[in-house]
């Protein structure tokens, strides 16, 4: 549906400290095609509230307490609640590598303006997962670098299996690389020769049968193999 008959985004916030919370509802409210369905202060309310709301998205701090932000995403994509967008100070805190493993669709830093808020929600509900695409890249890059043991530790579960690659047709390990550099739907369109509409639908299948929830999770999975695209 388009125009007046779209349905809103339903958004669930999850930020304990409440003057930065209430400024970001503050901000989604002041959107027409945004809808604030409820706020949570620490993760086991945010876990709590999504199952009870069922939002398009949460909206989820990384540091919180009683459950972090991490757990907290692990468990609302596991049973498949919401999207998660992950709120975060620095770019490369390691604890959004762990939030992004457990299945958060994307992040942003807290600095972000309005204007930058808005479209991160818009552009992860619309199911195009990496919000900065340069930042990304980096952010893949330094976690899934096996000389960084230390932020390594923030992963979450064990290491992939490489035989997960085998479901995969060629053109789809294709895109699953692409993936990988932090390429939005757009470029990997230009890359390959091939019209967006087909990438969508080649990111939907090979997400399904590697058993993803995100394109970021396909995209860091896609480093920790070494799937390099075209």
């Amino acid at each position: 549906m388009t125009g007046a008959d779209a349905q809103p985004i339903r958004v669930l916030v999850a930020e304990d400290q409440s003057a930065v919370r209430a400024g970001l509802v503050l901000i989604l409210r002041s959107a027409p095609d945004i809808e604030v369905v409820g706020e949570a202060e620490d993760g086991e309310e945010a876990v709590r509230l999504a199952r009870e709301l069922r939002p398009a998205l949460v909206l989820m701090d990384i540091q919180m307490p009683r459950l972090d932000g991490v757990s907290a995403t692990r468990q609302v994509v596991s049973e498949k609640l919401a999207d998660v967008l992950v709120l975060t100070t620095f770019d490369l805190d390691e604890y959004v590598f762990g939030a992004l493993r457990a299945g958060a669709a994307g992040f942003l830093l807290k600095d972000s303006d309005a204007a930058a808020l808005l479209t991160a929600v818009r552009t992860v509900a619309s199911g195009e997962g990496l919000i900065a695409p340069a930042v990304t890249r980096r952010l893949i890059a330094e976690f899934a670098s096996p000389r960084t043991p230390v932020r390594r530790s923030a992963r979450e579960g064990e290491a992939p299996d490489p035989a997960v690659l085998d479901a995969l047709t060629p053109r789809e390990r294709e895109v699953l690389g692409c993936l990988g550099r932090g390429l939005s739907n757009a470029d990997i369109a230009l890359r390959l020769a091939m019209a967006e509409a087909t990438v969508k639908t080649h990111v939907s299948r090979l997400l399904a049968k590697l058993d993803l929830r995100s394109r970021v999770q396909a995209a860091v999975l896609a480093q920790e193999l070494g799937v390099d695209g075209p």
